[in-house]
């Protein structure tokens, strides 16, 4: 008969040092990727854009994680988490500095794609190295601690930014200065507190198929349609609420723009905290219920050009995204064996950020055309339809597990 040993107080302390570094880690990366959020009307202004540009911008933002993901999905579990870790705060570092430039939409561009770079290294590092940091009958902690560091951290960005353009004489220079002196803290804290890399295989730099497990992949499927759907809105809401808000509502205040994105992301961290105590082929149909619901009261707020409806449609979506979230999280990278935790978590939010970024630039195609707010009205439509359908296979898979 085995037991398993008592860790001592030494190592209990080293371990949450660890975890304190690696989620500050998480968040401070994934704050960066927001701060731009509230202040695309003032690029706008400022360059003359479009809400298609502003769309494209974001988009180009999701393509540097998914390229992250396929380039370097698999990196952590071969050389090992903090150097992985250490290389998507630099990115966030060097995206900061570019965005503390004088603007350019090439510059810009280069900004979102390198911030996109960071977020993707760390969304499947960062997932992986809080899973690692605790013992297995504590996996649901685990991997809630892991989504509210992210989506806490792109709560944080994007009310953070809207404050400060509110209240600094700088407000293109300050957010971007603040997140430099993070990302160097968290580059510290890092080196000081987290295990030294330990080179498990030969790293490859090639474009890498990401693979699933074939036990898990039908579960795979409907949690990324589940909170890919979450991240869908949510992502058009980061591209295009500033811009609503400002042409549609006649109100110019950053702040608020934040305000709206925050509510979202806000909610999806408490979702995570709701999802801990369900199960999670029970939080999977009821966010998929919640994400239709959400869907119906943005096309509301759209119809009607309310500010009421859509912080309600923010707050109602990003919760019901927390439970996807979650669920998706415990049926896939939860289920797997240490050693292919980062690849299944690299592919799961590469099929999130693909669905966070089509969506984008297709409303922003449409509202060239036909104008935001009937753009906006079409893709509320089909957010619903498409969690309707998620959430009937997910609850019908569950009946037959009897969940």
């Amino acid at each position: 008969m085995t037991t398993t040993p008592i860790p001592t107080p030494a190592a209990r302390g080293r371990a949450a040092r660890a975890t304190i570094a690696t989620a500050f880690a998480f968040t401070v990366t994934m704050l960066g990727t927001t701060i731009p959020t509230p202040l695309y009307t003032l690029y706008a202004e400022q360059l003359r854009f479009t809400p298609l540009v502003v769309t494209v911008l974001f988009a180009v933002y999701a393509a540097g994680v998914v390229a992250a993901l396929l380039l370097f999905g698999r990196l952590s579990d071969q050389i090992g988490r903090r150097p992985v870790l250490l290389a998507a705060v630099a990115l966030a570092l060097v995206s900061a500095i570019l965005f503390l430039l004088p603007s350019s939409l090439p510059l810009l561009i280069t900004a979102r794609i390198v911030s996109g770079l960071g977020a993707g290294l760390m969304s499947g590092a960062g997932t992986a190295a809080v899973m690692d940091l605790f013992p297995p009958e504590r996996r649901g902690a685990a991997g809630s601690l892991a989504v509210i560091a992210n989506t806490g951290g792109l709560a944080l960005g994007t009310l953070g930014a809207g404050l400060i353009a509110e209240l600094a004489a700088e407000p293109l220079v300050t957010p971007f200065a603040a997140h430099l002196a993070l990302c160097a803290l968290a580059c510290t804290l890092l080196l000081a507190w987290t295990p030294a890399h330990v080179i498990t295989a030969r790293p490859s730099l090639r474009p890498q198929r990401l693979r699933v497990p074939a036990d898990i992949r039908g579960d795979f499927v409907r949690a990324v349609l589940a909170a890919g759907t979450g991240f869908a809105v949510t992502g058009v809401l980061t591209a295009v609420s500033a811009l609503f808000l400002a042409r549609e509502l006649g109100i110019e205040n950053h702040a608020l723009a934040g305000l709206v994105v925050f509510l979202a992301f806000a909610g999806m961290a408490a979702g995570q905290l709701i999802a801990a105590r369900i199960r999670p082929r029970t939080a999977l149909p009821l966010g998929c219920a919640g994400l239709a619901i959400a869907a119906g009261i943005l096309a509301v707020a759209l119809a009607g050009s309310a500010l009421a409806p859509l912080l309600i449609a923010a707050a109602v979506l990003g919760v019901s995204g927390g439970l996807c979230m979650n669920a998706g999280l415990a049926t896939t990278v939860g289920q797997v064996a240490p050693a292919h935790r980062g690849e299944v978590s690299s592919s799961f939010f590469a099929g999130l950020y693909l669905m966070l970024a089509v969506p984008a630039i297709g409303v922003g195609v449409l509202a060239n055309a036909i104008g935001l707010r009937p753009a906006g009205l079409i893709f509320a439509a089909a957010v619903a339809l498409l969690a309707l359908a998620v959430g009937a296979a997910a609850l019908q898979r569950s009946r037959r597990l009897g969940a």
